[in-house]
């Protein structure tokens, strides 16, 4: 954000904007890592791109104000034996200066005991403003004004944070920009004249205040050096040059008189090294021509140390180098020995070190560049081998004979064969133990025996079909998503790809139905035939709901598509302003009204889980898992967005009233979690949610019989005798019943039994969802309830083309599984989540935690992890309602008693002859096959899974 500050939009009516005019006391370079390069917005700004680095390298990351010794002073002593570890700050040579540090606590890890005064303040809450730029401030003037210092460096964390919280044109960015503007002032009105100013932005901001990529904007900033005494020999350039972030290090080293780092190939900034007065052209040569060979003398023993432990680096353009150093360091000292009028060869000379700073720079970043195709292509054979073991075991799993005990037994017997036979040989090789070899050879030894199987089942002259049995529609798709993964575009079209697939598939399932005879046709083109029953088998469903399910889903499939962000390397696009949390909106009524939506959406998705148990009647349970749904989910409800509102206006809040907005601010969101986990730990204590009970002591009502004299004479008192005699003897019946089960074992009577699986995983898909919305900006609510409302209308159009009443083992179909694995990472995408490190969602390792987690890792970690992945994590823990769905969609009366032979010209089946559903309790009937189908459901979504992200 520096270069907004000296940019014209900010700085016109700033103190920077005036010091930003024509004179020789100033400089504005823009410093880039690696092979980087800075381009000007306007005459008197800049716009910096920063690279990392190729290698670690002694690099000022922070915004230093720093004070140098005279800069006159530029003999320098490199180091007589020169170490192969970066000269840093805590080297020995520093040790000499009095340096002063005020600004974030992570200093304090980097170079400990390097500083002679430091002020450490706490700096990990992104969302924290002002704790690290007023502790400066604190500071800043009365250490200046002590002239205890030789270098103060000074890290403001404002901007940044603000970038992070607010995005870089909220209000309050401006008002931090103003407090820099003023800090700089109030700086350059304490210098004196043997001090230079440096100010540098160490990173940019995207246009939603992230960091991290390299897209145009994060790595641009700008480097301003000023002093009240002239430096330059003249005006600046129109064009501000391009200086790469490491040449700082070398530029500094020399202004303080200390050694160049070791390890450092950055390139002196001549400029820094002029005489002052234009009637001096000479002297001025020379003093560029001494500081640039003292920085090539140090990268010369850099490269030839460096060629002599690795062989990776370019001979012939090391030999070329070589002798191009060789050649400007014999000029060089030749010139030295008669300086007077060899002002044109001093400039060739200058010319030609810089050629040579600038080759090795070169060359060393398209080595350190290279990448071990081997060892690529054995990690993706690796992953390869475990996505094809993936997809046979899941069709061993429903061969007869098959055995689950032995797939956990006979793996891991050869991957520990595999690890010792590894030791063995490094051992006798004398090479060093690596644990990723060991835990390669592993996973290479537990696949040996899976992939001896399957060629043994090739030599049988199987077919291949059989080995590969995905039907040809979504084998053409993962075929598609396969060879798109090899496109340089691809992962910048990622997200476009994956909801275009996910469209292609369901259209194509709903083709299927239709192609497939599972459809009825509409009513209007339908004529009815007399004297002909309907057929019981196969089922057909109604071909407008399933063209409406369809309709749906791809309607959910491009809401969620709105909520989109996007990618660092498409500039022009414009990631979607709902991904923004609700603090960053302006306006208060806009506020109110997202925030009411936000709220609204939570409601839903609690109504429509509510009703969706309350249908299946698994609210009448007395069970704990069920007391808490109706009563634990709308406290989570009612938290969770407590903590939106004081998230959304913490800003906002009264003086007297912050502090217990911020308690309330990490109570609430640990409540939620406390109460998900609760409710998690009760389901899997007690899972089963169905009303349970006991036969015997029942109460029961006897039948009151009015006596009736007499035989009957008419049809009225047939009407009233006959349904008396009903009555009396069945209520004999009943007394011997329960005479007879009084003398037997207590029965009990189950309810709800059909959706007792079901029911409890989305039961835990519930209580998963109001943490993981936590976690996320307010605004991902609606894509939460998108993602409920896609996957209900996804399972009912998969369940229409399953036949759960034939015979056999229990199968879902690989399209379902496709279609599953999409959406779970189209989700991905509709969340704001991207691919790369840059658009990880920092922010979600502090609710919670404003403060931060002190010297734990595991915990922020976690929190980050399941904001990046809460989609493949919902998706995974719903993944068997694949497989129970199509029972739960059983409707009353779809399977009916068989007609005996002879009987099948009887048009209606009486009520009495049909079976109830049976629902999931099909499963229960047969636990084999059960578990059999879970296991290839899962190995069949790794599959997937792994298609989608290995290639």
């Amino acid at each position: 954000m520096l270069c907004d500050l000296t940019s014209s939009s900010h700085s016109a009516h700033m103190f920077l904007g005036s010091l930003l005019s024509p004179c020789p006391s100033w400089a504005n370079w823009a410093p880039c890592g690696g092979s980087s390069r800075l381009s000007p917005t306007m005459p008197g700004s800049t716009n910096l791109r920063l690279i990392p680095p190729p290698r670690p390298c002694s690099a000022l990351r922070p915004s230093p104000l720093a004070r140098y010794l005279p800069l006159s002073t530029l003999a320098v002593t490199l180091p007589a034996t020169p170490s192969w570890k970066t000269i840093s700050l805590s080297s020995s040579p520093v040790q000499g200066r009095r340096v002063v540090f005020m600004g974030d606590d992570t200093w304090k890890d980097l170079f400990p005991g390097v500083f002679s005064q430091a002020f450490f303040f706490p700096s990990f809450n992104v969302r924290d403003l002002h704790t690290v730029d007023n502790g400066i401030l604190e500071h800043l003037y009365p250490t200046m004004d002590s002239g205890e210092w030789d270098v103060l460096i000074a890290h403001f964390l404002g901007v940044d944070h603000c970038g992070h919280k607010h995005g870089p044109h909220h209000p309050e960015m401006a008002k931090k920009l103003s407090q820099m503007d003023q800090v700089i002032q109030g700086v350059v009105e304490h210098l004196e004249n043997d001090t230079l100013l440096v100010v540098i932005g160490d990173h940019g901001m995207t246009k939603n205040g992230d960091h991290g990529g390299d897209s145009e904007l994060e790595i641009s900033t700008a480097l301003f050096l000023y002093s009240p005494t002239a430096l330059f020999p003249g005006a600046p350039p129109e064009e501000p040059k391009v200086v790469p972030q490491i040449s700082l290090v070398p530029t500094l080293a020399l202004l303080l008189g200390l050694p160049i780092p070791f390890g450092n190939i950055g390139e002196v900034i001549a400029e820094l090294f002029s005489e002052v007065e234009d009637t001096q052209p000479h002297s001025s040569a020379l003093a560029q021509a001494t500081a640039l060979h003292l920085n090539a003398q140090q990268v010369s023993r850099f490269l030839h140390t460096y060629s002599a432990a690795a062989q990776d680096l370019q001979v012939k353009e090391l030999h070329r180098l070589h002798d191009l150093f060789s050649k400007a360091s014999a000029e060089y000292q030749r010139l030295l020995q008669s300086p007077q009028g060899a002002e044109a060869a001093l400039q060739t000379v200058i010319t030609e070190l810089q050629q040579f700073l600038r080759g090795v720079r070169a060359m060393c970043i398209e080595s350190w560049a290279r990448f071990s195709l081997v060892h690529m292509a054995g990690g993706a054979a690796l992953l390869a081998a475990a996505c094809f073991l993936c997809l046979l075991v899941s069709q061993w799993a429903t061969a007869p004979g098959f055995c689950l005990h032995l797939l956990l037994l006979v793996p891991m017997i050869w991957g520990l064969a595999g690890v010792v036979v590894c030791a063995g040989l490094l051992a006798c090789a004398g090479l060093k133990l690596d644990p990723v070899v060991l835990g390669a050879m592993a996973a290479v030894g537990s696949l040996l025996p899976f992939l001896w199987k399957a060629w043994a089942g090739w030599g049988s002259k199987r077919p291949l079909a059989a080995l590969l049995p995905i039907p040809g529609p979504v084998l053409l798709l993962l075929l598609i998503r396969f060879a798109a993964l090899f496109s340089d575009s691809f992962v910048v079209a990622e997200a476009r790809a994956t909801r275009f697939l996910l469209g292609s598939l369901i259209l194509l399932l709903v083709a299927q139905l239709h192609w497939e005879g599972k459809l009825l046709p509409p009513k209007l083109f339908t004529t009815p035939r007399l004297g002909f029953s309907a057929p019981t088998s196969p089922p057909r469903h109604n071909g407008m709901h399933a063209l409406g399910l369809g309709v749906g889903l791809l309607l959910c499939v491009r809401l969620a598509g709105l909520f989109h962000r996007c990618p660092e390397e498409t500039p022009a696009c414009h990631s979607s302003p709902w991904l923004s949390p609700l603090a960053s909106i302006v306006s208060g009524r806009a506020k109110n009204l997202w925030y009411g939506a936000c709220v609204g959406a939570l409601v839903a998705l609690l109504a429509a889980v509510r009703l969706w148990l309350c249908r299946y009647a698994n609210l009448k349970s007395p069970e704990p898992s069920v007391l808490f749904v109706r009563w634990g989910l709308p406290l989570m409800v009612l938290g969770t967005a407590a903590y939106w509102a004081l998230a959304s206006g913490a800003d906002e809040a009264p003086p007297r009233l912050r502090a217990l907005v911020a308690g309330a601010s990490v109570v609430l969101p640990r409540a939620v979690a406390g109460l998900a986990a609760s409710g998690l730990m009760l389901l899997l204590w007690r899972p089963v949610t169905v009303l349970a009970k006991p036969t015997i002591g029942a109460p029961r009502t006897r039948t009151v019989l009015t006596p009736f004299s007499g035989p009957p004479t008419s049809q009225a008192d047939l009407d009233y005798v006959v349904p008396q005699i009903y009555r009396h003897m069945q209520e004999e019946f009943r007394g011997r019943l329960e005479r007879s089960k009084s003398q037997g074992p207590l029965t009990v009577a189950a309810y709800q039994l059909g959706s007792v699986y079901s029911a409890a995983v989305v039961t835990a898909l519930t209580l998963l969802v109001f943490p993981l919305l936590l976690l996320h900006v307010e605004r991902i609510s609606l894509v939460f309830l998108l993602l409920f409302l896609q996957s209900f209308l996804l399972l009912h159009l998969l369940a229409a083309g399953i036949h759960i009443t034939t015979p056999g083992p229990f199968t879902v179909p690989w399209q379902s599984v496709s279609a599953w694995a999409l959406m779970a990472t189209q989700t991905f995408y509709s969340t704001g989540h991207q691919p790369v490190f840059p658009a990880i969602h920092w922010h979600a390792a502090f609710v919670g935690f404003p403060e931060g987690h002190g010297s734990s890792t595991w915990l922020p970690a976690l929190l980050v992890g399941a904001n990046t992945f809460a989609s493949h994590l919902l998706f995974a823990v719903g993944c068997p309602l694949l497989l129970l769905w199509p029972f739960l969609c059983e409707s009353q009366g779809s399977r009916k008693r068989r007609q005996p032979p002879g009987n099948e010209s009887e048009a209606r089946v009486r009520p009495e002859e049909e079976e109830e559903p049976l629902m999931e309790m099909r499963l229960r009937d047969a636990p084999h096959h059960f578990n059999v189908a879970l296991l290839q459901l899962g190995l069949k979504y790794l599959f997937v899974l792994g298609v989608q992200v290995h290639f």
